[in-house]
């Protein structure tokens, strides 16, 4: 519960990050108002709200899928988008599978996956430091976290015993960059952002690399968006996989999944 009444304050809160262009300003404030313990620290979150920082970042998590997500300063925020991609993960996880959960900024996938299917093997791997820290906190008990590049932190006995692989890999153009909302421009690693020229510099290499781990019948799941998608799906394909797009329209994402041979 709020620690301030709804009125005045609520309406004060509302109609500042109206003012700042805040378009869900209700819900915001709400949730500003229910992690603030004094009216100071109320000011003082709404004037980071404010002045740009995400609201996840701001109150210190992201709720995704029923799940408290911590976030901190400087990290990747899950998107409300990716529930899509936990929900093709899931329909292909099977109790005791292992799961990596690849470029996984704060964690949030792979705990979604993990909670959904019960008794998986999660581990966890991303090469921004702080993304790594948060990560640890959020699987906590739940799983292994990796600080590296892509497979190069996963340990040697996960080769070809990996059963679903997911990536929210970033694939936003190069050029594309200057043009996101700035609190994701501003405040979010670029390392998180930046997929190269078309996007697809980092799936290419997902997709070279994941034969080697995936087991028999294992599969890849990337994130990308319904116009990367030829090309993420080009590389899988390039390296062996068999591939199938997924598109979901209420969550506006779309899923390119590689299957390996079950030999």
């Amino acid at each position: 519960m709020s620690a301030f009444p709804a009125s005045p304050v609520e309406s004060d809160v509302v109609a500042a990050l109206r003012a700042a262009g805040c378009v869900f300003a209700e819900d915001e404030a709400r949730l500003l108002l229910d992690a603030a313990t004094s009216p100071g620290e109320l000011a003082e979150l709404v004037r980071r709200r404010v002045e740009g920082e995400p609201l996840e970042v701001v109150v210190g998590y992201a709720e995704f899928l029923g799940h408290r997500i911590s976030v901190d300063a400087g990290v990747f925020v899950p998107r409300q988008r990716s529930r899509f991609v936990v929900e093709q993960a899931v329909e292909r996880t099977r109790p005791g599978a292992v799961v990596v959960d690849l470029c996984c900024g704060a964690g949030a996938l792979g705990i979604a996956v993990a909670a959904a299917v019960g008794g998986v093997e999660l581990h966890a791997a991303d090469i921004d430091p702080a993304a790594v820290a948060c990560a640890r906190r959020n699987l906590a008990e739940r799983g292994r976290v990796y600080e590296g590049d892509l497979y190069e932190p996963l340990p040697d006995t996960l080769r070809g015993k990996v059963d679903v692989l997911v990536v929210n890999a970033p694939y936003v153009p190069t050029d594309e960059i200057a043009m996101m909302p700035p609190e994701a421009r501003d405040h979010e690693p670029l390392v998180a952002l930046d997929g190269g020229a078309d996007g697809v510099d980092v799936h290419r290499r997902v997709a070279a690399g994941a034969g080697e781990w995936l087991a028999p019948g294992g599969h890849l799941l990337v994130e990308t968006s319904e116009h990367q998608a030829p090309l993420t799906a080009a590389a899988m394909t390039t390296h062996g996989l068999v591939t199938r797009v997924e598109v979901s329209e209420d969550c506006c994402c779309t899923v390119v999944i590689g299957t390996t041979s079950s030999r």
